[in-house]
């Protein structure tokens, strides 16, 4: 049991920078969010469905993390920080990493059951701080789901998710990253090169649309001046009338 609890720890201080000995670990308040679930889940699966809640609600009030009794959890899960919700039908596989303000939420039954309502996280899955995963869907391994990002649909293999509705960068993590990202959001290089290279050609074709206008608008401007130009050369041209014309005038 002490082993499991050091190399739990370990994995930790692999994935965060800001620890400088286990002992700092072991107040992180993910870290007792995740002791006090193992103890809630296990009254839970015996059916002692208050006691695990009253647990679970202790929990929430010591540590601003919230995790339904009934939701299961594999190895290494890292919550950093706090101030998530994983909802009760949601499945976390091993070595999944969660910063704060995320949300495992659930959709709306339409058969009236409760059933499997909230998102499985695979292993080594990584969720940045603000997003919001809804419904019974599945981030497969290794997928990156960026800051604030939201999610309602399957997540592939090794995807990195960023948006509102989130997206794919097509740009596999296996690829482009190291096998740990931190906050699951992609840097602006190497991450997202096709991405510069679009925003590079979006800037050429406003430069060149910006000029067809503006040739447009000058040759407005020579079209409205010509016939005043060619009414002045008519008028220069006619002789000008003597002066017993204009006196009988």
């Amino acid at each position: 049991m002490l082993g499991n609890l050091v190399r739990y720890l370990d994995s930790v201080v692999a994935r965060d920078p800001a620890p400088r000995s286990r002992w700092e670990v072991l107040i992180y308040p993910g870290v007792w969010a995740l002791f006090w679930h193992r103890i809630a889940h296990a009254l839970f699966n015996a059916r002692l469905f208050f006691l695990a809640r009253l647990v679970n609600h202790l929990s929430r009030f010591l540590t601003g993390i919230d995790i339904h009794p009934g939701a299961t959890i594999g190895r290494n899960l890292f919550i950093d920080h706090g101030f998530t919700v994983i909802g009760e039908t949601a499945e976390i596989g091993d070595n999944v990493t969660i910063y704060q303000c995320v949300t495992l939420g659930g959709s709306n039954p339409t058969n009236g059951k409760g059933g499997k309502r909230h998102p499985t996280l695979e292993d080594n899955v990584i969720v940045g701080s603000g997003a919001q995963i809804i419904g019974p869907v599945t981030i497969s391994r290794r997928a990156r789901i960026g800051a604030s990002a939201v999610v309602t649909e399957n997540v592939p293999e090794g995807a990195t998710m960023i948006g509102v509705k989130a997206r794919s960068t097509l740009v596999a993590a296996e690829t482009w990253a190291k096998d740990f990202m931190p906050y699951g959001t992609p840097c602006k290089e190497p991450c997202e090169p096709a991405g510069n290279q679009r925003i590079d050609e979006l800037e050429e074709q406003v430069a060149a649309l910006r000029a067809q206008v503006q040739a447009l608008l000058d040759r407005a401007q020579l079209d409205q001046a010509e016939p005043a130009r060619h009414q002045r050369a008519k008028a220069a041209s006619q002789p000008a009338p003597t002066e017993s014309v204009a006196k009988g005038l």
